[in-house]
């Protein structure tokens, strides 16, 4: 049922609208469509990327003794590193990144290792 004000109480008049009695029922929720990116990969993978790439930074940080933005141009490639045929390999890489860093990076490296173990490589999948 619609209930129309008289002119004289304001200048538009206003409709409104009520809800039928008797429909309780609740619209349905929109259905989400997954985004391009969580098609082509599994979101548990970019979850946890997310995840050791600002477990990185943060350790970056206090390697180097400063904020984020201050960190020295540097790029740990987990990709490469997962290409590489053994841990020692992957050590040897993060160490040369790493070559300015003071302070000792030996447990950096052992955990960054022990975190990308089964980890799987993000590279884009070939179209069929």
């Amino acid at each position: 049922m619609a209930a129309v004000t008289s002119p004289e109480t304001s200048p538009q008049p206003r409709v409104y609208f009520q809800t039928p009695t008797g429909t309780t029922e609740e619209p349905e929720p929109p259905v989400r469509k997954q985004g391009r990116v969580t098609v082509k990969y599994d979101r548990k993978e970019l979850r946890k990327r997310l995840n050791l790439e600002e477990w990185i930074i943060d350790q970056l940080t206090d390697l180097y003794d400063c904020e984020e933005e201050a960190i020295p141009e540097l790029e740990i490639d987990v990709d490469e590193l997962l290409d590489m045929p053994s841990d020692v390999e992957r050590a040897a890489r993060v160490k040369d990144l790493l070559v300015d860093c003071f302070k000792p990076t030996e447990d950096f490296i052992s955990e960054l290792l022990d975190k990308i173990r089964g980890m799987q490589k993000l590279s884009t999948p070939q179209k069929k």
